[in-house]
């Protein structure tokens, strides 16, 4: 097994997949279902969809192919999700924030910032047997459960706040 290979795919996978997720709830006719996976407008919150659901997706791969053998599998792939939409809040909110408006190029080297910090932090804290302990695999189990969660309730029921405004249309979720 060659763990940074696997991240490379894992890495490039997500930013083919995440680019094709913007457009697919559009193009499937606006199915509520594929909705809950890709993004339904244009708010950054829709947007880490693109991030989130090829990761798991990959992941789960991952799993069979080598991660069951791996303690800290499934905490960190969890934590990766985590610090990966961490990364693109920031950088998106602070570039947006200094420039005074959002560019495309700049949203999407803010996509490719957050799946590569993603997968980095993955190789690295697999590679160092980090943040594993007898309860972490449940723990990552049910961050994975949250954000599933939270992607299917917010697609339908987002809070009011700017995460989840649609900055084209100035509305929120569907």
């Amino acid at each position: 097994m060659n763990l940074k290979r696997y991240h490379i795919i894992g890495f490039i996978f997500t930013i083919i997949l995440g680019s094709i997720l913007h457009f697919t709830y559009d193009f499937f006719n606006k199915n509520i279902i594929v909705g809950y996976f890709s993004a339904v407008n244009e708010s950054t919150w829709e947007h880490l969809k693109l991030l989130i659901t090829p990761i798991i997706i990959f992941s789960i791969y991952e799993y069979f192919v080598y991660g069951k053998n791996i303690d800290n599998f499934i905490i960190i792939k969890a934590l990766s999700i985590l610090l990966g939409m961490l990364v693109i809040i920031a950088s998106f909110y602070t570039y947006k924030g200094i420039i005074g408006k959002d560019y495309f190029i700049l949203d999407i080297a803010t996509f490719i910032l957050g799946a590569f910090s993603a997968y980095y932090f993955s190789y690295k804290m697999i590679e160092n047997k980090k943040f594993y302990n007898e309860n972490s695999n449940y723990i990552g189990i049910i961050i994975y459960f949250l954000l599933i969660f939270a992607m299917i309730y917010f697609t339908t029921n987002p809070p009011k706040i700017n995460l989840f405004l649609d900055p084209i249309t100035n509305t929120y979720g569907i």
